[in-house]
């Protein structure tokens, strides 16, 4: 038996389940929009294995498995089917998901994702293994808030706030950050994306020097009802200006008649 994560719900209507990303809480990536979403949609909102109170498995993670708690935990929480939407890892586990329980996942979303690390995104991820591996959270907080955040956003910032951001990663980094990376390393979704048959948004920002455009290209170029859409900024645009994002996504929802 499959055990639900663990969530928080906001809102009712119609399904929304909303995937976060390495190292953090689905309440934390999403905040910039939940409140907006819940006007119309129960969204439901997981915390991955290693995150906010959902343990570790005893071995190594499991995609399907984890695809099989997110159903498990829509379930839960009173949903029979979902839109998913997923954030860097989170949007893997999307795709998964969607290929893997189609009778359940009537529409996928992914932000900033991709199905496997590319070249730029594994060398990202395996620095931040290592600097995870010492034990140097300020390196740690200073790497991903460069990778993060785009060029034009941090640079009108002042120093101060610049220095806040540092200080948030830091504080917020999930206990299960290095097996949430280890299991990033290894992710490959690519033969899923043509199994996915329900309609698809994918959200590339286009300065994100984390997660590299391409890997969002290789997303929309794989699923058959993809629409690719851009917004501007960098990994994190969801934080340096959330209306973009929400625009593409309520009118993705809108489209699916999700109303």
């Amino acid at each position: 038996m499959i055990d639900a994560l663990s969530y928080e719900v906001h809102g009712y209507g119609p399904g929304l389940v909303l995937l976060h990303g390495i190292g953090s809480r689905g309440t934390t990536t999403w905040s910039p929009v939940v409140e907006q979403l819940a006007v119309k949609y129960t969204v439901v909102l997981p915390d991955l294995p290693g995150s906010g109170d959902s343990p570790l498995p005893n071995g190594p993670m499991a995609i399907e498995t984890i695809a099989d708690q997110i159903v498990a935990t829509a379930h839960a929480a009173g949903l029979s089917e979902f839109v998913v939407c997923g954030v860097n890892v989170g949007a893997a586990i999307a795709i998964k998901t969607a290929a893997r329980w189609p009778v359940r996942v009537r529409g996928l979303a992914t932000v900033v994702g991709f199905a496997h690390p590319r070249v730029t995104l594994r060398l990202n991820l395996e620095l931040w293994a290592s600097l995870t591996a010492h034990g140097d959270v300020v390196t740690t907080s200073r790497l991903l808030t460069s990778l993060c955040f785009a060029e034009q956003y941090l640079a009108v910032l002042p120093p101060a706030a610049v220095d806040q951001i540092v200080k948030q990663f830091g504080k917020q980094l999930a206990p299960g950050t290095a097996e949430q990376i280890a299991f990033t390393l290894g992710i490959d979704v690519r033969d899923d994306l043509a199994a996915v048959n329900a309609d698809t948004l994918v959200v590339v920002a286009t300065d994100d020097r984390f997660a590299a455009p391409e890997h969002s290209a290789e997303i929309a170029a794989g699923i058959r009802k993809a629409r690719l859409v851009e917004v501007p900024g960098g990994h994190a645009a969801i934080f340096e200006d959330p209306e973009p994002t929400l625009a593409a996504l309520t009118e993705f929802l809108r489209t699916l008649a999700v109303t």
